[in-house]
């Protein structure tokens, strides 16, 4: 079988890293159970692939990085940007930076 890879632009990989606080959380099981929820409605309301990257051990601060890839930069950036609105909007955590980037 002889594959053939042809070097393409059409690929474009966006990914938003975000940090919060989670002034409610005294527990580490608390911040657990709020980064879940939130995990799971932002796999629920958006085509994106999102992980707890940092502040694991810290009951009120968490740092997640979220990723989208397609063909299309500016749907990408219209998905992570309104992602960035539901933090802000959002009343179980507090949205402290945020970086997005594309590759």
């Amino acid at each position: 079988m002889n594959l053939e890879f042809y070097e393409s632009d059409d690929t474009v990989v966006g990914v938003l890293n975000v940090r919060l606080v989670i002034r409610s959380a005294n527990t580490l099981k608390e911040k657990r159970r709020i980064i879940k929820s939130l995990k799971d409605r932002i796999k629920n309301n958006f085509n994106v692939s999102v992980s707890e990257t940092g502040t694991l051990d810290h009951c009120q601060y968490s740092k997640l990085g979220i990723a989208m890839i397609g063909n299309d930069k500016r749907y990408i950036n219209s998905t992570l940007s309104n992602l960035i609105n539901m933090f802000r909007c959002a009343v179980s955590v507090e949205l402290v930076d945020y970086h997005l980037e594309f590759i």
